[in-house]
């Protein structure tokens, strides 16, 4: 990073503390089909402005996952937006404001809006961009803010830091778990955070549909060039037929992850007739963000995804060629690809 870029930053954060200390009447929005980070890092903000006093609202198109129903928030996470105006719009999380959902989004007030993210893809659309890549999560960020802020990281709010941090970072087994990551999560920790009771809430929180779900997509996977490329699709009639939920299908990518030999692994996931979500995954410096991009997409270096607008098979047949492409291509030019 420049002078010029870490001067950039430290100003970013100045103003974002500063309209926090200051401002008023805040509607604080993740992306939608909100996952860890997202929904964490809106609950703990939800908790500094609780504790600084402010008026505000926690928005997010979609409800609150199941399998994190049981986060404790200051206010109830609502889908309408508000009857009042807000003076600041806070977006987490979120790559484009588009992923807010398009009732926000069509109404959001660019010149009042506070963007923190750490997704390299953001084009800083905010008129306060908080963006940093290098960080793990965006909780982590909210984390930074608090200790600033003089706001101790315990109770519900280390909770819900603690829940992006470890979420974002694959239980602190990512590439993305630095010293700095650590040294937070161990702060939450000694203030009175159990990771065991903690981890226990987390993880056990299946439904024995996901089990079936999950026997029907994994005795489908496939594998393409030698075991490079892992692919694991889900029908919307697998779905249907093992009466299980969007959120049932989430992490499924994680499963073909762990074949080895496996350097970029993918998921389809049919939500309608030619809504296909897709995720890729990826380690060390096999870029998935750069591929994800080409199409729409964006992410992380080794978590990025999308939607694509084709048939399920259409989408396997365009993303197995991208990635065939990327993967000839870094292995002439092994140095241009991180």
């Amino acid at each position: 990073m420049t002078a010029a870029m870490k001067a950039d930053t430290a100003n970013s954060w100045a103003r974002v503390l500063r309209l926090l200390r200051e401002g008023d009447h805040f509607l604080v929005a993740g992306h939608n089909n909100p996952d860890g980070d997202a929904l964490g890092s809106t609950v703990a903000l939800g908790w500094l402005l609780e504790s600084l006093g402010k008026n505000y609202c926690l928005f997010n198109e979609s409800p609150v996952p199941d399998r994190f129903s049981w986060l404790r928030s200051p206010r109830p996470l609502q889908q309408v937006l508000p009857d009042w105006e807000p003076k600041w719009y806070v977006l987490l999380d979120c790559g484009d404001a588009k992923r807010v959902g398009k009732d926000l989004a069509g109404r959001l007030p660019l010149e009042r809006t506070i963007n923190i993210d750490h997704h390299v893809s953001n084009r800083d659309f905010g008129v306060v961009n908080l963006v940093e890549p290098d960080r793990s999560s965006v909780g982590e960020m909210i984390g930074y803010l608090a200790q600033e802020l003089g706001i101790p990281l315990v109770g519900p709010l280390g909770e819900a830091v603690y829940l992006a941090l470890i979420t974002d970072t694959g239980s602190f087994s990512y590439e993305n778990t630095g010293p700095k990551v650590l040294e937070l999560a161990a702060t939450i920790i000694r203030n009175g955070l159990n990771p065991g009771r903690f981890n226990a809430l987390l993880q056990n929180q299946w439904r024995l549909n996901r089990l079936k779900l999950m026997g029907d997509v994994l005795r489908g996977a496939k594998i393409y060039d030698d075991g490079r490329i892992g692919l694991v699709s889900i029908p919307a009639a697998f779905r249907e037929a093992n009466q299980a939920t969007i959120e049932d299908c989430d992490d499924m990518v994680d499963y073909i992850r762990r074949v080895k030999g496996v350097r970029i692994a993918v998921s389809l996931r049919e939500d309608e007739p030619r809504k296909i979500k897709f995720s890729l995954r990826s380690s060390g410096n096999t870029d998935v963000e750069e591929i994800a991009s080409s199409v729409g997409g964006g992410g992380h270096k080794n978590a990025s995804g999308g939607e694509l607008h084709h048939t399920l098979q259409d989408a396997e047949v365009l993303l197995v060629r991208l990635i065939r492409q990327y993967l000839a291509l870094a292995d002439k030019n092994p140095s241009s690809m991180g």
